[in-house]
């Protein structure tokens, strides 16, 4: 009996790190092996798990529905997502849904190129469900905890090492002009604007 491959954890990330995430690669020769986006904190990512608010939708599709969504985290950053006739649920989802809505979506990381040489990450959804607020904090806060997680790693690590974590030493490699600290102020801008938040629906 051929055994069914396990699907990839989502990762938790937030905007700003995803669309600095360009480099992509696979671990295996095989024309079906997962394609891995890494994250400059230094983790593969084949799936992503985001909640933010679906801020504008639009069929950019010319000859079939192509539908477009753009996603807003705490901090004002867009994650920019595309399902059409491959993704059909999440399609009719993105035709139904009326923005603003809180959204949670879980899909895979797609990279490309533009005239301009440079790298867009989008998300190719797998599902997109409408929740409520609580739902999106709560994402905020675990998300916030998964990236200073990742940060520390990052820190901690001996680059020098040769055993050092091999996303690690191929996140300095590859993203050697960005600085993960640029990260924290996403999880510090993130975490603030939930307590703004918070303090204006207490005053009310």
């Amino acid at each position: 009996m051929a055994s069914t491959p396990t699907r990839e954890v989502a990762r938790r990330v937030f905007a700003r790190e995803f669309n600095d995430a360009s480099y992509t690669f696979k671990e295996s020769d095989d024309d079906r092996a997962p394609v891995y986006v890494l994250l400059p904190t230094g983790q593969r990512a084949n799936r992503v798990f985001v909640v933010g608010t679906l801020t504008e939708t639009e069929d950019v599709g010319e000859d079939s529905e192509y539908w477009q969504g753009r996603v807003v985290d705490p901090n004002g950053d867009t994650f920019f997502m595309y399902a059409g006739q491959y993704q059909p649920d999440a399609a009719s989802m993105l035709r139904e849904l009326e923005p603003p809505a809180y959204v949670a979506v879980v899909g895979k990381p797609r990279t490309y190129e533009t005239d301009e040489g440079d790298v867009n990450v989008s998300i190719r959804p797998e599902s997109i469900s409408e929740v409520d607020e609580a739902t999106r904090d709560r994402w905020v806060v675990e998300t916030a905890e998964r990236t200073l997680d990742r940060i520390q790693r990052y820190a901690d690590a001996d680059l020098d090492d040769p055993a050092v974590d091999e996303y690690i030493a191929m996140a300095d490699e590859e993203y050697d002009q960005l600085s993960v600290e640029n990260y924290r102020q996403s999880v510090v801008g993130a975490l603030e604007s939930l307590q703004d938040e918070q303090a204006e629906t207490s005053a009310d």
